[in-house]
């Protein structure tokens, strides 16, 4: 099987949002040259440090103007957030602009304050997901969308229902993105249950690949993307340092772990860390990887300097990529 290497950016790079829009342009621009297939943005509302894009839309065709050949992917559309036509709409136009290069990833997810600022119970974001999908997947396939006017979507998109991705952190979405024949989007890292705080990442993540997998339609050719942490560095002392600085600038380890070693935050963070080799051997050994389509890496938490990042795409490409069997 042909796997299939993706950079994924949550636009957090060190500046203000003209400077994180110009930066994640050149990593995108980036990886392109150095061959990889794919490239994802995060949106995030109202939260600066968790994630700079809130129109992921408007931002991949801007990016699409300036690329030829790599897939452009949303990972994710909060789509209980979004009119779904309208998002339906967005994403057919920009799949024109960009000669048919969208995937278009969509899910539940967001923040408690980011569902309150548009008005909607967070308890209802699977509920609302459920019934936004349902439209858009009606609107990118002709249907209409006004009993009374008998609107359609224009410009038609059929060929995007073959480029939609549900996002999960469950068995229970596996299943429903493998019922639907879409692909499945899987988390860089997840919550550990209660049971077991120290759980491979595999471990949470499998069970969801056999869901999506038995529910999968027969003849329907499965996607699945693993995206995962990924900093690449020339030598291991300098990938170590600048991800230690990054997870700590981060806020996102607490005391007392902040006390944590380096090692320990690596492992509990399901981070791939260092040196070619060491990054190599680290996601040989994440089982799951084994059983995707698609890895898409970024550098979230450790969001190194734009240098670094550029660096470290360029050794994905030449080292990593091909010991993974990588195209």
């Amino acid at each position: 099987m042909k796997r299939k290497l993706g950079f994924f950016t949550r636009l957090l790079d060190d500046g203000d949002a003209a400077t994180r829009y110009r930066l994640a342009t050149e990593q995108i621009l980036h990886a392109e040259a150095h061959g990889f297939d794919t490239a994802w943005v995060a949106q995030h509302h109202f939260h600066e440090s968790e994630g700079g894009l809130p129109a992921p839309f408007v931002f991949l065709a801007h990016v699409a103007a300036k690329t030829c050949r790599i897939r452009l992917g949303t990972g994710i559309v909060t789509l209980p957030l979004e009119n779904p036509i309208r998002a339906a709409e967005d994403a057919a136009v920009l799949d024109l602009l960009s000669d048919g290069r969208l995937e278009f990833g969509v899910g539940p997810g967001g923040t408690a304050e980011s569902f309150e600022t548009f008005g909607l119970p967070g308890s209802a974001r699977n509920a609302i997901m459920e019934r936004h999908l349902a439209l858009v997947r009606n609107a990118l396939g002709g249907g209409c969308l006004s009993q009374a006017a008998g609107s359609r979507l224009y410009p038609a998109a059929p060929a995007l229902l073959s480029r939609l991705w549900q996002a999960t952190f469950s068995a229970g979405g596996g299943a429903r993105a493998g019922a639907a024949g879409d692909g499945l989007m899987l988390s860089r890292t997840q919550p550990r249950p209660d049971d077991a705080p120290d759980a491979a990442l595999w471990d949470i993540q499998d069970p969801i690949v056999d869901a999506y997998l038995a529910a999968l339609p027969a003849g329907c050719v499965p996607r699945i993307m693993g995206s995962r942490s990924v900093f690449v560095a020339d030598s291991r002392a300098e990938a170590h340092a600048l991800a230690e600085a990054g997870i700590r600038r981060s806020g996102l380890v607490k005391e007392p772990d902040g006390a944590q070693t380096l090692e320990r935050l690596i492992r509990r963070m399901d981070l791939h860390v260092g040196t070619p080799d060491d990054v190599i051997r680290s996601l040989r050994a994440d089982r799951t990887l084994a059983r995707v389509t698609d890895i898409a890496c970024q550098v979230h938490p450790m969001d190194p300097p734009h240098a670094q990042t550029l660096r470290s795409i360029e050794l994905i490409a030449r080292e990593v990529a091909p010991a993974l069997g990588l195209r």
